[in-house]
C-alpha cells in the first residue's frame, strides 16, 4: 500500500510545481512603449496622416491597438479604449500580463 501511495506523490509534486510556476508567469509587467495598431506596427502606411490619425483609422477598420517596444510590436487585449484612442501615436506605459507577444491591458497611462 505504501508503495502505490508513493507514485502518487510525484504526479502531485510535479502538478503543484507547474502551478506555481504558471501563476508567477502571470504577474503584470509595465512595458513603455509607443501606441499603435497591430496591422501598422512601427511604420504606418495612411499617406498623410500622424501616426494617431492611422492608428485610430486601422482600429476603427478592426485592427487592434498594439504598444511597440525598440522593434517589438504587442498586441494589446482589454483595457481602456478610451484610454488608447487618446494615446494613440503616443509614448504610453501599459501595465498588464504577457503571453507570447499579446499583453492582457490592466492599466494604460502616458509615459513620464
Amino acid at each position: 500500500m505504501k508503495s502505490k501511495n508513493r507514485w502518487l506523490i510525484f504526479p502531485l509534486l510535479a502538478l503543484l510545481t507547474a502551478g506555481v510556476l504558471s501563476f508567477a508567469a502571470d504577474k503584470p509587467q509595465a512595458f513603455t512603449g509607443k501606441v499603435s495598431d497591430v496591422m501598422c506596427g512601427a511604420h504606418h502606411m495612411m499617406a498623410g496622416a500622424s501616426d494617431a490619425d492611422c492608428t485610430r483609422a486601422c482600429v476603427q477598420k478592426g485592427s487592434k491597438y498594439a504598444l511597440v517596444v525598440g522593434d517589438t510590436v504587442y498586441t494589446l487585449e482589454g483595457g481602456d479604449a478610451d484610454m488608447l484612442y487618446k494615446l494613440a501615436g503616443q509614448k504610453a506605459t501599459v501595465t498588464g500580463t504577457l503571453k507570447e507577444k499579446t499583453i492582457t491591458v490592466a492599466s494604460v497611462a502616458p509615459a513620464k
